[in-house]
């Protein structure tokens, strides 16, 4: 039996090593909650050995936020001239599925690169998109390509942003499958799904708590919450900073409240649309148009509970993440009517690509609610979950 290393031997590859652990740890956490003692921690080494290797927090989080990409770079431009739209969606797929605990950096806390590296890291994805678009061009004459193709990589990138556990090979099929069906989906195929779509109200603040709340969403949809101060809030009510102390005990209470309101418009607008459908399958696309008119509706409040929840306390991020389950359970429970060959976990994947198909497009399409947009994404999120 042979010893393992000694602390003294150090890895060829520790600075891949510390790179892969720091990004699990900023996806997991976020950026601003994520600290060098603690990456160094999950590394096996102490913090001024972590320095020798990155100078700072930045430069680790700027080098975790490229990995991902750098590697979807190289597995589209390694793809031959001829190769077929199945060969890159492969290759890109088993990249994400590699990097799926770190991947989920690209979402949401990329924003907190510096302009220049933002720049950067959005041209590499363009390339990507290009290549990808390219290939649906010529295989599907189908109109919207560049839409499809961004669509397909949600489908894909959806793994980073979940911890369902399935064999990795039956991961990559789904993730596939997914994602080929996303190019292969029309986007007028969907055209008057907004007819079943029940949403609640904006809701109107007519309290000082309310007022603080609706003020405070788009400052952390922007700003990202750990940048976002009280002054800053109270500014946008009209208010001294010390008035917020008196409606919530901390920023984080904010937080919070703005999660469970996300939480409760979104089961108000699937438990009223649901009421209407006739079968599994429309309500199925049911679903995926509610979905897709809230996330146009209310993409600030969205953007928050989707970005911001794990960087909430334990104690505090329970509610918000069972009321996620619940609104999860609802989808899964429909799909598995549809397609009952699906256990389970592989319904929930299948799940979060339609959600990942949701978020791309939408961003895509800059969420701008121009006429045919939330069709569009409706029938590219429903394309991503049926045969």
């Amino acid at each position: 039996m042979t010893s393992g290393p000694t602390a003294a031997t150090r890895p060829r590859n520790r600075k891949q090593i510390i790179v892969d652990a720091a990004g699990q740890v900023f996806s997991e956490r976020g950026y601003h909650a994520a600290s060098m003692e603690e990456i160094a921690a999950v590394v096996g080494i102490s913090a001024a050995a972590l320095y020798r290797h990155f100078p700072n927090k930045y430069a680790l989080f700027a080098e975790c936020a490229n990995i991902m990409v750098d590697n979807l770079v190289a597995a589209v431009d390694e793809l031959p001239g001829d190769a077929a739209l199945s060969d890159a969606l492969v290759a890109l797929t088993r990249v994400t599925v590699a990097h799926r605990a770190s991947g989920g950096l690209y979402r949401w806390e990329a924003r907190y690169l510096e302009r220049p590296d933002r720049r950067v890291l959005r041209a590499k994805f363009a390339h990507v998109v290009g290549r990808v678009t390219e290939l649906a061009r010529r295989e599907y004459a189908l109109p919207d390509e560049h839409l499809r193709a961004v669509a397909a990589l949600g489908a894909i990138g959806s793994v980073t942003m979940h911890h369902t556990s399935i064999a990795q090979r039956r991961m990559e099929e789904l993730l596939l499958d997914s994602a080929m069906r996303v190019v292969a989906t029309d986007p007028a195929a969907a055209a008057g799904s907004a007819r079943l779509v029940e949403l609640p109200a904006q809701p109107v603040p007519r309290t000082r708590r309310a007022e603080i709340l609706a003020a405070a969403i788009p400052l952390f949809a922007r700003d990202g919450f750990a940048t976002v101060t009280n002054a800053q809030i109270a500014q946008a009510v009209g208010l001294a900073p010390s008035a917020i102390y008196r409606q919530y005990p901390g920023k984080v209470d904010i937080l919070v409240a703005a999660c469970l309101q996300a939480a409760g418009l979104l089961a108000q607008a699937v438990e009223r649309s649901l009421h209407h459908a006739a079968d599994p399958r429309e309500a199925l696309v049911t679903l995926a148009a509610t979905y897709v008119a809230y996330c146009f509706e209310h993409n600030a409040l969205n953007s928050v509970a989707e970005a911001e929840v794990a960087g909430l306390p334990a104690d505090l991020q329970r509610p918000v993440i069972l009321a996620q389950r619940e609104h999860i359970a609802v989808w899964e429970h429909q799909l598995r009517l549809v397609r009952p060959e699906l256990d389970p976990r592989q319904a929930r994947l299948l799940v979060h690509a339609g959600f990942g198909v949701v978020v791309e497009a939408g961003r895509a399409l800059r969420w701008q609610d121009a006429p045919g947009h939330r069709d569009a994404v409706t029938a590219l999120a429903t394309g991503a979950l049926t045969l």
